[in-house]
């Protein structure tokens, strides 16, 4: 697979298949990620990585987790003007569409949204901090990093989904991987290998023409 195919092919795999993966192939996808671009080489990537035992058992602590949550960040601005507004309004609505979920129907809405928190069924992922004092150069170093791990893993034969909505369990996250106070949790990332009979993985995202976003001088 060159690199065209892998960005062409990945996307935001919704449900996976409960097939192992081994911790050893993930210690290279990372270690081969870490050579993603850095300004001044700070290298602000601090990566969790849950896998089979440690998966169980941190969704056990979600699921027994009582106490009040802060979210990291917000995750999208509160007054999101055009054409950002449209773009993600009209993705939400093409995944319920075709999951059969009609706008009036909120419960199976959120329950849909709640598959997040439990990666969707994949059997391995990882959390991604970044110290506080970093600022929006080192966050863009973050999406360098994870772009670049979520194509090697399609080369591996593997499919992702980052996370952002994992910033709104900071607190239980950051307690159950013992992250220093000083680093906040940025998003999450599941991994696995896509469930090809799930509906929901059919949903390919919509990008705007070039002559929207680019102008050649």
């Amino acid at each position: 697979m060159n690199v065209t195919e892998a960005v062409q092919s990945r996307f935001s795999t919704r449900a996976f298949l409960n097939t192992p993966v081994s911790d050893e192939l993930l210690r290279e996808l990372l270690t081969k990620s870490a050579r993603s671009p850095s300004g001044g080489n700070l290298q602000p990537w601090k990566i969790f990585v849950i896998n089979g035992p440690s998966m169980k058992a941190f969704l056990e602590f979600q699921k027994n987790w009582t106490h009040p949550e802060t979210p990291a960040y917000d995750i999208y601005p509160s007054k999101l003007k055009e054409p950002y507004r449209t773009s993600r309004y009209e993705l939400g609505e093409q995944m319920y569409e075709l999951l059969g979920i009609g706008r009036e129907d909120k419960d199976a809405r959120i329950a849909q949204v709640m598959e997040n928190f439990k990666f969707f069924g994949a059997p391995c992922a990882f959390f991604c901090f970044v110290d506080r004092q970093m600022g929006p150069p080192q966050w863009s170093d973050l999406g360098m990093f994870l772009q670049t791990f979520m194509l090697l893993a399609k080369e591996a034969g593997l499919d992702t989904c980052a996370q952002e909505a994992w910033s709104m369990k900071h607190d239980s996250v950051s307690k159950y991987v013992k992250a220093d106070e000083s680093d906040i949790l940025f998003c999450g990332m599941s991994i696995g290998y896509r469930d090809d009979s799930a509906q929901v993985n059919s949903l390919r995202s919509k990008r705007r023409p070039l002559k929207d976003w680019a102008k050649f001088l």
